[in-house]
């Protein structure tokens, strides 16, 4: 009786190290990212979303303006066109969804830096075909969107095809915060409330240098972009410091991924990272900043 329970202790540390270890993260990855270009268009100044095309192609976008940029891996100009019936806000990501036997490329309208909109803006439009970069394209439908725990700064967008979604990553929340949008609904409906799905976990928090440099300091560990790989395995979280890589088991979802913690990729160095995307073949993983000149970084998986 008396060696049972002495062994209880060990074995209670045992038992506690096992739930522990998951959660430790591993070391953050350096000088990780390629550089394989510049963005060539002078009129990309402030480019805040990226999302891989069909045909090899990268679309992009400002966070002033309705034009639409069409872009190739290096940076190269490709064309560039208007988003008619859309207005621009405060543009900050995009993603790409399924439609019929093809694609439709979302807009969220979602930057909010001072908590001050009730609604942001979803604007979907059929994704060009190619040599079709050069001519106006008009919105097939928009959707106002409300949080239900009240106004978000929200620069992190992409699409959850296993929930049927549109994920929504808050910025200026510490966690950030995740929510929902069912594309069923956003495409039958003119307005409706997000779910709030839960919280990330995972992202290093500012040192007293990062606070000291600058203003954005605060926010050098908040998501300033979001994309999920073709797969559906795999998350890139995207910082001012640094890139974060999520991933999501058989049965689990994105709410219970991201609590886990991520590898963190350094970098990489530009100057204003709030654009990323997978390559469509899910290979890879593009930056690209605001601010000019503007490098595009990639990252190859493994």
């Amino acid at each position: 009786m008396r060696r049972q329970f002495r062994t209880m202790p060990f074995l209670a540390a045992l038992a506690l190290l096992g739930a522990v270890a998951p959660l430790l993260a591993a070391e953050p990855v350096e000088d990780a990212f390629t550089l394989t270009g510049t963005l060539e268009n002078p009129e990309i100044d402030e480019a805040s979303g990226l999302q891989a095309g069909a045909n090899g192609v990268f679309y992009t976008h400002n966070d002033g303006k309705r034009d639409v940029f069409v872009i190739d891996a290096t940076g190269r100009d490709l064309g560039a066109f208007k988003l008619d019936g859309a207005k621009n806000r405060d543009w900050e990501d995009m993603t790409r969804v399924p439609y019929g036997d093809g694609h439709l490329l979302v807009i969220a309208d979602s930057g909010d830096n001072e908590a001050r909109y009730n609604k942001i803006r979803l604007y979907f439009f059929p994704e060009p075909a190619a040599g079709d970069y050069q001519r106006d394209h008009e919105t097939l439908h928009r959707t106002k969107v409300t949080y239900p725990d009240g106004p978000r700064d929200v620069e992190a967008v992409a699409w959850d095809a296993q929930g049927g979604q549109i994920l929504l990553l808050s910025k200026r929340d510490q966690p950030p915060r995740l929510y929902g949008v069912p594309l069923d609904r956003a495409l039958a409906e003119d307005e409706l409330e997000a779910e709030f799905l839960g919280e990330l976990a995972g992202l290093r928090p500012p040192t007293r240098v990062d606070l000291l440099m600058s203003k954005r300091g605060r926010w050098v560990s908040q998501p300033t972009a979001l994309d999920i790989s073709p797969d559906g395995r795999t998350a890139a979280v995207l910082t001012y410091r640094s890139l974060y890589l999520y991933t999501r088991r058989d049965g689990e979802s994105w709410a219970e991924a991201f609590r886990k913690l991520p590898q963190e990729y350094l970098g990489p160095p530009g100057t204003h990272d709030e654009a990323v995307s997978f390559s469509l073949d899910g290979r890879a993983v593009y930056v690209t900043t605001e601010r000019r000149p503007a490098p595009v970084y990639r990252l190859d998986l493994p």
